[in-house]
């Protein structure tokens, strides 16, 4: 599985836009929301069990799959749940995975530039999200205290103080209604979330070129060992095994 294109500024964009030979993963989690596209073929993904192959799929953040795309070259697209096309995609789903037809996945592939920029693939990540959503669907409500704190999350450094009662003085709400709200805005808890906002730091730092355990330290890890742990959970693979991985744009 290709590794996303990352950026210097530490946490991946809201729509990022990768491609290249897909793999297998085993069965994980992680708060983003994905869209994987077969270029020709199929897919299998896991769920409670169950594996189907599709031409792509959608998955629900925080949704346990596993995916096997051996031998297929795969288009993929990780959306923030948070963003404006992560909240349009999301309010479209009903399931934890949502299969993409293949008269789909073609229109989307049809349109997908050629241009390696980011700024063409992040229009074109946003369409997708637009033409998979659902014109009748409710976006989860965020509590616009919430909505702060993950604008002021996402720009902090990583030795930024992350204690429950510095960011609820960040976000103006008591601790216990900060837990709360987030929860409810978000659908995870308040330290899960920060853990993944770790593990981004850390592939941002595995892609520039640091060593694992550099990277866990940059990104505020105990160690490696502790890292690769939360890779397996959220990636179905470890932090060495994603390293091997080099993004390219499609």
């Amino acid at each position: 599985m290709q590794l996303p294109a990352v950026t210097t500024s530490g946490v991946w964009p809201p729509v990022l836009v990768t491609a290249g030979p897909g793999g297998r993963s085993d069965a994980h989690a992680h708060h983003a929301m994905h869209l994987v596209l077969a270029r020709a073929g199929t897919l299998a993904v896991t769920v409670e069990g169950a594996t189907v192959r599709a031409a792509g799929i959608v998955t629900a953040p925080d949704s346990e799959h596993a995916l096997d795309a051996r031998g297929v070259d795969i288009v993929l697209v990780f959306f923030d749940p948070e963003s404006d096309a992560g909240e349009r995609l999301r309010a479209g789903l009903d399931a934890p995975v949502r299969q993409v037809e293949p008269s789909e996945r073609d229109a989307l592939l049809a349109d997908l530039p050629a241009d390696p920029g980011s700024e063409p693939l992040h229009a074109w990540g946003h369409a997708a999200a637009e033409r998979l959503s659902r014109e009748t669907a409710v976006p989860r409500a965020i509590h616009p205290r919430v909505r702060k704190l993950l604008r002021a999350l996402r720009g902090a450094e990583p030795e930024a103080d992350t204690s429950l009662p510095a960011l609820a003085a960040l976000a103006g709400l008591s601790e216990g209604r900060l837990v709360h709200a987030f929860r409810d805005s978000v659908g995870i808890p308040l330290r899960p979330y920060l853990l993944w906002q770790k593990l981004q730091r850390a592939v941002v730092a595995m892609a520039t070129g640091e060593p694992l355990a550099r990277a866990a330290h940059s990104a505020g890890f105990a160690d490696a060992a502790h890292m690769s742990r939360t890779f397996r959970r959220m990636f179905g693979m470890t932090a060495s095994e994603l390293q091997r991985s080099l993004p390219r744009p499609p």
